[in-house]
């Protein structure tokens, strides 16, 4: 009697048993590379298509594992996405927070690749792992505390050809199309690999999936194309950005306030003598960042003067960003437009603000950790109000700093008449990071996302004027003094992005709970005959 041995498929991950313990390893590290590709794929560098093989590497890695070798897997490939996507927040607190805000958050992919493990059994399986990936990206951009989009693929894709998706549905239908291209990637290989073993032509239905969603996403993409335009609907402004600098890196630059104020005056003034002489356009307003002032001009009534003289000497409506210090209650983040000859006419309190950053929620308790909570001595407050400024007849919508990660804070003002939008950030205290090159992709994505330009004012750079379609067309460098001066177009047409918001990610949503919800009935009714099997005998 002979015993014919099938060969190994090599489109699926090894199993640890029976195998030498070097053949072990093979997941773990296939894990660890899929989340390193993931984080490669961000900004500051161009690599945006790295995330497609990252996908087809962790599908490979996740089809067909039990749920406990999926979470373990998962929580590798998290740890190698996270732990070096978010080094920036341990820039000058020491490691503690970085490493807790990392494995947190890699702990949410764990549980999303778990979910991706669960429905990989199941036909037609990457169109559902991409579902389950997007809805672990919406649950840990709500919880805990608000949540922390960081790292959303969406984010990732700034440069890169599935970038038009965002005008259609969003970050999630952005983030859905390369997830899904990648699977379907993995999957055409494994229908050609089958097929090569076999000697026969692969199956025809799996065959037609499989390329379907390896070929969908970027041809809907660049059927999405017609949807990303530049052109002016209402005319133009002339916006400028200052970036005043800060007097050296860290969080210590808060104790010379002062400074920082006096730079970003000195700039404009700098930029007014400009206008005066022919070296610049006049510019129709200005646009301070976030924290230009962190002496409240309300009750400081020298930091008013400053405040004054700057915007005086430019003779436009100027945005400033300031702490307001209320007599009682939280600290409020502050947006004020400021005109000649009036001062304070306006304002915008961030409606979002940062847990562990702005405020600290469970302070006690957060304390026998890390005495560094105490820096922040006063939380934080959020708004309660979508900020949309007239600056000399431009609508213009405010969207401070953190809260770009968030999709509802850009598309309010959208939705509000904004016909452009400006995102005041302080990204001072992360040094020269990659932090403020991750945070410049995320207005390219919501400047396509919401068809608007979005200029970027930062105290210590990177500054940016991003048209609509999200080209940078002006930036500044690091940690220099500078002024951006551009005419750029405004727009008033809606996105089908922004007319239906949070519906194609609650779709999204459903499909992964749809696939996760047919996996645990096939489970209960396998149980269920088991037991009856075992009944019977």
């Amino acid at each position: 009697m002979t015993t014919t041995i099938a060969p190994a498929d090599p489109s699926r991950p090894p199993k640890a048993g029976g195998r030498p313990l070097a053949g072990r390893f093979i997941p773990p590290v296939a894990a660890l590379l899929a989340g390193a590709l993931l984080f490669l794929s961000f900004p500051p560098r161009p690599l945006w298509w790295l995330a497609v093989p990252a996908f087809a590497l962790l599908g490979w890695v996740l089809r067909g594992r039990r749920l406990r070798a999926g979470l373990g897997l998962g929580l590798l490939a998290g740890l190698a996405f996270m732990l070096p996507l978010l080094q920036w927040t341990g820039e000058e607190v020491g490691p503690g927070p970085w490493l807790a805000l990392a494995v947190a958050e890699a702990v949410f992919v764990a549980v999303t690749c778990t979910g991706i493990a669960a429905v990989s059994r199941l036909p037609g399986w990457p169109l559902w792992a991409a579902a389950v990936w997007i809805a672990g990206e919406a649950l840990r951009a709500r919880v805990p505390f608000g949540g922390f989009p960081w790292g959303k693929i969406a984010f990732g894709q700034a440069d890169g050809v599935f970038l038009p998706l965002a005008a259609l549905g969003g970050t999630p239908v952005l983030g859905f199309a390369v997830a899904l291209c990648g699977f379907g990637l993995l999957e055409t290989v494994r229908q050609a690999a089958r097929a090569r073993r076999a000697g026969a032509a692969v199956h025809r239905l799996g065959a037609v999936a499989a390329l379907l969603a390896l070929l969908l996403p970027p041809a809907a993409a660049a059927a999405a194309r017609p949807l990303v335009d530049a052109a002016a609907e209402d005319g133009t402004a002339t916006v400028a950005a200052i970036q005043g600098n800060v007097p050296r890196l860290g969080l210590d630059f808060n104790a010379q306030r002062r400074a920082v104020l006096d730079n970003h005056a000195q700039r404009t003034e700098q930029l007014a003598a400009d206008v005066a002489a022919g070296r610049e356009p006049r510019p129709d307003f200005v646009l301070w960042p976030e924290n230009s002032s962190d002496l409240d001009p309300y009750r400081n009534a020298d930091a008013r003067r400053v405040i004054d003289e700057a915007v005086a000497a430019i003779g436009v409506p100027t945005v400033v960003g300031a702490v307001v210090t209320p007599e009682t209650g939280p600290l409020r983040n502050t947006l004020i437009e400021w005109r000649p000859g009036e001062g304070p006419v306006d304002t915008y309190e961030k409606r979002i603000v940062q847990p562990f950053g702005e405020y600290i929620p469970m302070r006690s308790f957060v304390r026998l950790f890390s005495s560094d909570v105490d820096r922040v001595r006063r939380d934080f407050g959020p708004g309660d109000e979508v900020g949309v400024f007239d600056l000399a007849g431009t609508r213009v919508g405010l969207v401070t700093c953190y809260e770009a990660a968030f999709d509802r804070a850009a598309r309010d003002t959208v939705t509000h008449g904004a016909q452009m939008i400006t995102v005041p950030s302080n990204n001072a205290t992360f040094g020269r990071s990659e932090m403020t090159y991750q945070q410049l992709a995320m207005s390219r994505v919501r400047a396509v996302e919401h068809s608007r330009t979005v200029v970027v004012p930062v105290t210590s750079g990177v500054s940016a004027v991003i048209m609509p379609d999200g080209r940078v067309v002006q930036q500044t460098e690091l940690f220099t003094p500078d002024a951006l001066v551009a005419e750029v177009p405004l727009r008033s047409s809606l996105t089908p992005a922004t007319r239906v918001g949070a519906l194609p990610e609650a779709l999204v949503v459903l499909l992964a709970a749809g696939a996760l919800g047919a996996v645990a009935v096939g489970a209960l009714r396998e149980r269920g005959r088991l037991s009856a099997g075992a009944d019977a005998r």
